[in-house]
This record gives structure tokens, C-alpha cells and sequence, in this order.
């Protein structure tokens, strides 16, 4: 096959940039930033983990929640009985945001260290990394300072309510394939009849958190007073609410199979999730098991209603991850040369305004991924490309995720794009369509907003094409899209439960009829 001119003149730029790429690595300060671990939390330090140093000028938050300047090592043999020296000089650092300093940089910069070393959470603010206290100074292009790691992130805790139950199980599949513990959790609230009506089952909602989710997601909808107060009056649905956690070793695990995060799908729904309806007394013969979620929730919930068709009734999904790779947000995993340049040669874009201005390209967005990752690249950096990386692609020769693109120049591996087939929702569904098709009969139903800002809407309207064309049977999934609507704008967790007990109430009235 011949190669076009413009994927000749990509493949070109690629080369280009790997063989320039240490000049990008260089960084317009000198500072020397010594950490020390304190005593108190010495006993909780793991030796291999990331130490990043936020930088920022704002005041509204902690720099590890968000900073302009991020820089990146992994300590090789440090035991955290003595101090380690962030040097900015050191080749093996890796930066963000130190390119885009002002001209002559001046005024106050605050400070604050993270050490990411939880082997079961690839996330940095996460329970079991230690963080320092804030410091500052003011900007000066060499400098030097001292900073202690004082404080352990503690276990995430669940508001208590009579109605909020936690189930925590120990996995025996993914124990088996980690060869260590790990461990299931979801936290479910329950409906405000539940308690009056002993004999009663209900209809089950198992709600999947956005990107990086964690089952404590059922906090914010208990202090939400408007919220909190609906669902507890007697004219909200009486629905069993489950709060999912997607905690994984390589960020989320997107709750299905893979040769990396181990058998998720299966523990979840041969597991967890027995476990959860025995505790709750619903009866999988009622067939009111339903799905709902947004963003990375949006897709699971319609990943695992297609992969486990018979085993959900019902999904609703918003504004799902891209569902198709032919348009992985503007790329084409299986044809483009590089995630970082579109085939026109122009920068390509990983985020934009409703109003189409784009805010944040791919390649400042790998290289943020590259400095959060304790091996110096995106694979374990629990963020987005992570997480995809980890979930779609095979396990490499070191046992690690195979990297689907180069993470400096974005060269994208053909031979391992190809393996990310088996997750590509409208290829599954094409090519199973005869099987799947009738199980999914009135069971989908996605919302998207027409000028997504991660331009997962083009992935989505290819699947809608994709459905409308289907035969025997014709498929009735409900997708709408909403003009000049962002990522995520429509979601809300009462109008989901509210048309699951319209559903419900129908599916019953016919039962009846």
C-alpha cells in the first residue's frame, strides 16, 4: 500500500522529534529541592515511588490538587530514611508548565511535594501517598529549598446514614491474578421505603463514577440538600442506588476484562455484585438490574450492557468515552501516524470550549501523563491515557502495558492499535450484531452534547449511523445530542433515576396487562 504524502510527511516530523527530543527536556531554571520524609509517617514509606513537585502562583488551592508547573522523578534507591534532591538540572526529571513561565517571572511561587506510592492506586491524591506542607518563595531563577513529606492521605471515609450500606469483598479472581490481595467496594444507598417494606425487592441501579471515580461519589449526592431531600420524600423513586469504585493499579480499570488490570468484568458481576444483591435482597429474576453513568461512566455503563447483554436490562450513558476508535476524539488509532499531529500536520487538539476553541493539545497532555508516571512515560500515570492504555492494550514483554504510542513523539503502534479491536464498541457491535442485536433491544439510551469538549460527540454520532443502518433487528437505542452542549452538561443523577422508574413502571404495567 502506497503511504500519502501527508502520512509520509508525519512519519517524518515523528523521526524529527525522537532524535530532537532532548532539547525539550531542557528547563529555564536551576532549582534544588530537597525532600525528607518525617518521622511519624516514615513507617508508610514504600520504596519506588513518583515524587512530583507542584508550583504555583495561585492561592485558591493546594498546588497538588492544580499547578502551573509540575516536574517528575522516580527515586531508584531511595529508602526515605534520608533526603532526596529534586534537581531541575537532573536529565532523568521530566517537567510541565516551566516552558510556558512569563518572560520575567516575579512574585510569590508556593510549593508542595506528593509522593505517589499506593501499588493498588495508579491516582496521586489518593489514600496511602504522603504529601508536604506548602511552602514558598519568591521566584528567582535559582533556588534552593527544603521540604518534608508530613502526611499520610488517610481512608476515603462514607457519610453514615441509616440508608447508605458498605460492601467491601475480597476478590478471589483478581487476588489470583495479582498474586496479592485486592479488594471490591461499592457504597449503596438505599430507598427511603426500603426499611418499611422488609418483603419488598426493588429495582437496582449500579451507578459508574467519571474518570478515576471512587464510591465515595455518594457523599456528594447526601450533602446536596436539594438532592438529598428528593431522594428521601415519598415522590422520589424507590430505586437501590449503588456507588461503584473504579480504583485500579494503572488508574481506572473501566470495570471489564483486561490483560492488564486482570478479570474486572467478571469479578464485578460474579462477585461483587451477587454480593451486593444478597445484602439488599434483589431478585435477579425481576430483571430491573439497570446501568447508568458519565464521561468514563458513560462508557462503561454502555461497555458492560453490550459485553453482558443479558446480564443488564437497561442502560444510560452520558457522554461517553470515545465508542469508536476510528475516532479516538479526532484520531484514527488504526490509520493515523501520531496522536500529536493530525494528518494535515497541525497540532492536534485533546480539548476545546463549547464554542470550539481548542484549550489543551495531545501533546501537553501526554507530557503531563509522562511526568506523573513513576516509569517516566504515560503508562502508569493513572490519568486518562493511562487508564486507556492499561484497559484496551495487551501486557508487554515486562510485564506492563504495551505503550499504543510512542510517548514523546506519539507515533502510534499499529501492530497494538489493532489489539484494541476487542474494545471498540461499534466494531463489537458490527461484527455481532445477528447475537447481540435482539438482547439489546430496548436497553440503550445516550446522551451526548454536540460540541463535547474531549470531541467524543464524533464517536458517538458514528455509532448512532451505525445503528440506524441495522437489520434484523432494527435497533431502537435511544442517542440524542444536544447543540452547543459540553462534556457531561445534561447529566444528573435524579433525571436518570427518574426515567428508570418510568421504565420500571412500564415494564410492570405490562407484566400486569
Amino acid at each position: 500500500m502506497k503511504m500519502t504524502f501527508t502520512r509520509l510527511l508525519a512519519s517524518v516530523f515523528c523521526l524529527w522529534l525522537a532524535i530532537n527530543s532532548a532539547a525539550f527536556a531542557q528547563v529555564p531554571v536551576n532549582w534544588t529541592v530537597s525532600v525528607s520524609v518525617a518521622p511519624e509517617v516514615r513507617q508508610s514509606f514504600l520504596k519506588g515511588g513518583r515524587l512530583l513537585l507542584h508550583v504555583t502562583k495561585q492561592t485558591e488551592r493546594e498546588p497538588r490538587n492544580r499547578s502551573e508547573i509540575t516536574l517528575g522523578v522516580t527515586p531508584q534507591q531511595w529508602d526515605g530514611s534520608g533526603s532526596f534532591v529534586i534537581n531541575t538540572k537532573d536529565k532523568n526529571l521530566l517537567s510541565v508548565g516551566l516552558d510556558k513561565l512569563p518572560k520575567n517571572p516575579s512574585g510569590k511561587y508556593y510549593f508542595q511535594v506528593v509522593y505517589k506510592q499506593n501499588p493498588d492506586d495508579g491516582q496521586e491524591n489518593v489514600p496511602g501517598n504522603l504529601y508536604s506542607t506548602i511552602d514558598t518563595i519568591p521566584f528567582a531563577a535559582k533556588a534552593s529549598l527544603s521540604i518534608v513529606l508530613k502526611t499520610l492521605i488517610p481512608p476515603a471515609i462514607i457519610a453514615d446514614n441509616k440508608f447508605v450500606k458498605i460492601v467491601e469483598i475480597k476478590s478471589s479472581l483478581l487476588s489470583a491474578f495479582s498474586s496479592r490481595p485486592r479488594y471490591l467496594k461499592a457504597a449503596v444507598l438505599l430507598p427511603s421505603g426500603y426499611f418499611d417494606n422488609p418483603d419488598k425487592t426493588y429495582p437496582i441501579c449500579y451507578r459508574i463514577p467519571g474518570l478515576n471515580g471512587r464510591y465515595t461519589a455518594i457523599n456528594n449526592l447526601l450533602n446536596n440538600k436539594e438532592l438529598s431531600d428528593w431522594w428521601f420524600s415519598k415522590t422520589a423513586p424507590q430505586i437501590i442506588y449503588v456507588f461503584l469504585d473504579s480504583q485500579g493499579p494503572y488508574g481506572d480499570t473501566y470495570q471489564i476484562d483486561s490483560e492488564n488490570n486482570g478479570p474486572c468484568g467478571k469479578a464485578l458481576t460474579e462477585e461483587l455484585i451477587p454480593e451486593i444483591e444478597r445484602q439488599v435482597r434483589y431478585k435477579p429474576d425481576s430483571q430491573l438490574r439497570f446501568l447508568a453513568g458519565n464521561s468514563t461512566g458513560g462508557w462503561v455503563s454502555l461497555g458492560l450492557q453490550i459485553f453482558y447483554p443479558d446480564f443488564f436490562d437497561g442502560t444510560w450513558s452520558y457522554s461517553p468515552d470515545p465508542v469508536d476508535f476510528e475516532h479516538y476524539g479526532l484520531i484514527n488509532i488504526y490509520e493515523d501516524e501520531s496522536i500529536f499531529y493530525n494528518r494535515y500536520g497541525y497540532l492536534q487538539p485533546g480539548r476545546r470550549t463549547t464554542y470550539g476553541e481548542p484549550t489543551f493539545s495531545m501533546k501537553d497532555w501526554i507530557a503531563g501523563e509522562n511526568v506523573n508516571s513513576r516509569t517516566g512515560n504515560y503508562l502508569i500515570s493513572g490519568g486518562q491515557f493511562g487508564a486507556y492504555n492499561a484497559v484496551f492494550g495487551p501486557k508487554g514483554k515486562d510485564g506492563l502495558p504495551s505503550l499504543m504510542f510512542d510517548p514523546v513523539t506519539g507515533k502510534i503502534d499499529h501492530d497494538i492499535a489493532k489489539q484494541w479491536e476487542k474494545y471498540d464498541l461499534k466494531k463489537v457491535l458490527a461484527k455481532n450484531w445477528p447475537t447481540l442485536g435482539p438482547k439489546l433491544q430496548g436497553k440503550i439510551w445516550v446522551w451526548m452534547g454536540d460540541m463535547d469538549g474531549l470531541y467524543s460527540n464524533v464517536a458517538t454520532r458514528f455509532l448512532q449511523k451505525f445503528l440506524e443502518k441495522t437489520e434484523n433487528p432494527k435497533s431502537d437505542a435511544k442517542i440524542s445530542f444536544t447543540a452547543m452542549a459540553g462534556h457531561g452538561q445534561e447529566w444528573s443523577d435524579k433525571a436518570v433515576l427518574t426515567m428508570i422508574a418510568e421504565k420500571v413502571s412500564k415494564k410492570q404495567t405490562a407484566a400486569r396487562e
